[in-house]
């Protein structure tokens, strides 16, 4: 993408994605979702799952560049994670499963039986997990911007993982302080918004900073909630990767080569524990790969539509990672 080209802006009208938000409750409380675009007789659903410091408005930019393509995304259920957007907040001790299982409960609440499910940053945690947990219902898991072993090890080891992993460690840290004061917190991040230092500081979220949409900062400002921040983090941190070993359905990720909260072997776990699991890596993106480069995101997207489940067998081997690098 041209470091001139001014990224997609976010949109809270619903309705001008033919999007409807429906209340949904779950054993995880009450969640808001945005769905709609139901083909008639469809029983599969596209489930986008938004990362941390996130809401359904997110992924507003890579459906209205599926209007544009032809094959549109349908059967859209876009929810709003506990603790985050109009959903109620992330109780205390649950854990990564108990969230799948909500957004399972969800899905079949608005009447599928099967999903695809795309996942950004933590949110690819819940993606996954989701695939573990129902793998005869979930056809396919797409990862943008995935968060990954690299993340696990600087929530556990705060010392060592950290120092691998610093713009993520120093972003929790903050994160952890900000939750510690409480209200205040809050009203520091919009404060550092008001002055137009959330803007600088967000920078090395992204591959070309300033062509970043102010809609999508004034989000990161409304959304950016340290405890819910903090306790996501923690749910990862606490999460067995070596789950995945149960997933069976195609699994790609997609990737910014810029991307600052990538770790360094989080290719090549996701690899161990996924068997055909490849990355493709976007010139021009960073952590927010479907913010600049929505339409490679749904090259990958559709990519994954069309592959065939795996069979339910233990790789007798750990394959190296398939990372393809794609530009323009």
């Amino acid at each position: 993408m041209p470091a001139t080209r001014r990224s997609p802006a976010l949109t809270d009208r619903e309705r001008t994605l033919a999007l409807r938000r429906v209340v949904v409750p779950t054993s995880l409380g009450r969640i808001v979702v945005r769905a709609g675009r139901r083909r008639p007789g469809s029983t599969t659903a596209t489930i986008l799952l938004h990362g941390a410091a996130g809401s359904w408005t997110t992924w507003t930019p890579l459906v209205a560049a599926s209007d544009r393509v032809s094959s549109p995304l349908s059967d859209l259920i876009i929810p709003d994670l506990p603790g985050w957007g109009e959903s109620g907040p992330l109780p205390e001790g649950v854990s990564v499963r108990d969230v799948s299982s909500a957004i399972i409960e969800l899905a079949r609440a608005l009447g599928y039986t099967s999903w695809r499910v795309v996942g950004h940053s933590l949110g690819g945690f819940i993606a996954l997990d989701l695939a573990a947990a129902a793998p005869s219902a979930t056809l396919s898991v797409a990862l943008v911007s995935p968060s990954g072993a690299g993340v696990v090890d600087a929530v556990r080891r705060p010392v060592r993982g950290g120092i691998r992993l610093a713009p993520f460690a120093g972003m929790l840290l903050t994160m952890r302080l900000f939750a510690a004061l409480g209200p205040i917190g809050r009203a520091l991040v919009r404060t550092l918004h008001r002055f137009g230092a959330l803007r600088a500081l967000s920078a090395p979220l992204f591959a070309h900073p300033s062509t970043i949409h102010g809609s999508v900062i004034d989000a990161l400002a409304g959304e950016l909630r340290p405890a819910s921040f903090a306790r996501a983090a923690a749910l990862a941190g606490s999460y067995d990767l070596s789950t995945w070993r149960r997933i069976t359905c195609p699994v790609g990720a997609v990737r910014g080569v810029v991307d600052v909260f990538a770790g360094a072997t989080d290719a090549a776990t996701f690899a161990a524990f996924i068997p055909g699991f490849h990355e493709v890596a976007l010139q021009d993106a960073g952590h927010f790969a479907h913010l600049e480069r929505p339409s490679a995101v749904l090259a990958v997207i559709s990519a994954l539509a069309g592959m065939r489940r795996r069979a339910a067998e233990p790789a007798a081997s750990t394959p190296a990672p398939k990372v393809v690098t794609a530009a323009g």
